[in-house]
C-alpha cells in the first residue's frame, strides 16, 4: 500500500524523496487541501498557520506537528483526524533559552547589552547564578532537560510538579507546596503545559509571594502569565522577569515591557534552532515506519 505524507513546503519535502512507497505532496495548511487520495500524515508548519476546524477527517487522516505544545489544537480539530506533537524535538533547545536567560538577568547581560549602542561602560555588582535557589516549576521533558542543565551551576534547585515525588535527583514537590516555597528562592523557572489549570497561573499572588527583586523566567506559553501583572510587578521592581514567551505575541512595539528596567525579552526563540529540521525528519520518518508496519503512531495527544 503506498501511502501520502504530505509536508509544509518544498524543502522539508525535498527530506523524504528517498521513501519508498509513499506518495509526497505539497500542503501548508493554508492552503486547499491537495485533490487525489487521502492524505495519511499532515506535517504542519512550525509557523503556524491556518485554521484547523477546516481540516477534513475524511482527507486528513493523522497531522504530525512539529511543536510540542498543542494548546490551539484543543477544541479546534475535527473528531476522526489523529492529532501528533513533537516530543523529543525541543525540549533540549527551550533548556536551553531557559539557562540562557537565568545566566543572563542573573549576570546583568541584558543591561550590557542595552548600553553598547552607546558606548557605556556599564559595571556593578549582579546576583550570578552561583549559590541562587532556583524554582524549577513543572517537571516535564523541559523541566527535565533544565534541571540537567543547570547541574554542574552551583544552584539549589527546587522541583515543583503537580504531584509530589521523589527521584533519583531527591524529592519533587507538589504544587500545593508552591506558595510556601515561592519567597525562599532567587528565581523561577516556569516550565508547565498551558491549559485551564495553568492559564495565568503567575498572576499578581503569585508574583508578590516572590521575594522582592527575585527574577521569573518563562519558557511555557505566554498566556500562563497574566501580562498586566508582569508589567506592575516590574515596574515597582518587586519582581525581574527574563521570558521567551508572551501573551501577546509578538509584543506591541510600544509595549511597556519593552523599555521596562529588568525586563529581558526574547522573541519566543526556544524551539529556533537549525538542528530542530534534522530531529522533526527523525520523528516524520518514525511515524512513517509505523504507518507502514500497520503500529498505532507515536506521541498522539488528546485534543478533543
Amino acid at each position: 500500500m503506498t501511502l501520502r505524507i504530505s509536508l509544509p513546503d518544498q524543502r522539508t519535502l525535498a527530506r523524504f524523496t528517498d521513501l519508498v512507497d509513499v506518495d509526497l505532496v505539497e500542503w501548508d495548511f493554508a492552503s486547499p487541501l491537495p485533490d487525489g487520495d487521502p492524505i495519511d500524515l499532515a506535517v504542519r508548519p512550525y509557523v503556524l498557520q491556518g485554521d484547523l476546524s477546516l481540516l477534513d477527517p475524511t482527507r486528513v487522516r493523522a497531522v504530525q506537528t512539529q511543536t510540542l505544545g498543542y494548546d490551539d489544537a484543543v477544541g479546534n480539530v475535527p473528531d476522526g483526524v489523529t492529532w501528533c506533537n513533537a516530543v523529543g524535538v525541543h525540549e533540549g533547545s527551550a533548556a536551553e533559552v531557559a539557562v540562557g536567560l537565568l545566566i543572563a538577568a542573573l549576570r546583568g547581560f541584558d543591561e550590557f547589552a542595552r548600553a553598547m549602542p552607546e558606548g557605556r561602560w556599564v559595571r556593578g555588582w549582579n546576583h550570578g547564578l552561583l549559590g541562587s535557589r532556583v524554582l524549577l516549576l513543572g517537571y516535564g521533558g523541559i523541566g527535565t532537560e533544565i534541571r540537567a542543565r543547570l547541574d554542574g551551576f552551583g544552584v539549589e534547585l527546587v522541583r515543583v510538579a503537580r504531584t509530589a515525588r521523589s527521584d533519583d535527583h531527591g524529592d519533587v514537590h507538589g504544587i500545593d507546596e508552591l506558595w510556601s516555597l515561592l519567597p525562599d528562592v532567587d528565581a523561577v523557572v516556569v516550565a508547565v503545559p498551558y491549559g485551564p489549570d495553568t492559564h495565568h497561573l503567575v498572576d499578581d499572588a503569585f508574583l508578590t509571594a516572590m521575594r522582592p527583586g527575585a527574577l521569573i523566567v518563562n519558557v511555557s506559553r505566554g498566556k500562563v502569565a497574566d501580562t498586566d501583572a508582569l508589567v506592575r510587578h516590574a515596574a515597582s521592581g518587586q519582581v525581574c522577569v527574563a521570558s521567551d514567551v508572551w501573551d501577546p505575541e509578538p509584543l506591541p512595539a510600544d509595549h511597556p515591557l519593552w523599555t521596562t528596567p529588568g525586563v529581558f525579552v526574547s522573541p519566543h526563540v526556544g524551539g529556533a534552532v537549525t538542528t530542530m529540521h534534522d530531529r522533526v525528519e527523525a520523528l516524520v520518518r518514525a511515524q512513517v515506519a509505523r504507518l507502514q508496519a500497520g503500529e498505532p503512531l507515536i506521541n498522539v495527544v488528546d485534543v478533543s
